[in-house]
């Protein structure tokens, strides 16, 4: 009887030390996926904090040289001679239309801008996307909202210009009545910040 006794004691011992070791087992799996995933998401967030610094570290033309959308802005500050410009330090302000942007333009129209003999034309057309201090998108809809719906500064042309919300959203509103959308705002530089925008905007 003894026997049998000890015997069932030990099956029962046997059985509670090899559920005991499966479920250390499963749980020494479960905290070594979670230390990956959690190595996984730190990286990631490395990685991601490391692009941020190297961006804001960037100049405003070489953050426009690396976004492959800005090609057309590139090319035509390349033509104006302005590259140069968004290179040194400051505190500019760009309101950089992207390249469907551009082609939003009447037909010829950036052909004709882009010619050597048009360079100074150009040049006035890109400096009125530009503001020759740092402005964050909250401080403008701040500005916007205390200012009665809408705010008047003047670019780097010496022509002014108009922002608006529309729907919640900054509006530019140019010299000859048309407006362009921030579609992405806040694009840190180390010389200022971008404000990607989506139509080309004209003093007049």
């Amino acid at each position: 009887m003894n026997a049998r006794r000890n015997f069932i004691l030990n099956a029962m011992l046997c059985l509670m030390l090899v559920a005991f070791t499966a479920c250390n087992s499963g749980k020494k799996k479960e905290e070594q996926k979670t230390d990956k995933e959690n190595k996984e998401m730190k990286a990631d967030q490395k990685e991601e904090m490391a692009k941020e610094k190297e961006d804001k570290q960037a100049t405003i033309a070489e953050l426009a040289m690396k976004t492959e959308s800005l090609s057309t802005l590139v090319k035509a500050l390349k033509a104006a001679e302005l590259a140069g410009m968004f290179n040194e330090p400051g505190d500019y302000t760009v309101f950089a239309p992207t390249n469907e942007a551009f082609q939003g333009l009447p037909e010829g129209t950036l052909k004709k801008l882009l010619k050597p003999e048009n360079k100074e034309t150009l040049q006035n057309v890109l400096k009125y996307h530009v503001v020759g201090s740092e402005i964050m998108s909250d401080d403008l809809v701040d500005k916007i909202k205390s200012n009665d719906g809408s705010l008047s500064f003047k670019t780097v042309a010496g022509a002014e210009m108009t922002a608006i919300l529309k729907d919640g959203k900054v509006m530019l509103k140019d010299g000859t009545g048309n407006m362009a959308e921030v579609v992405k705002a806040d694009v840190d530089a180390s010389n200022g910040v971008v404000h990607i925008i989506n139509a080309v905007v004209m003093a007049e």
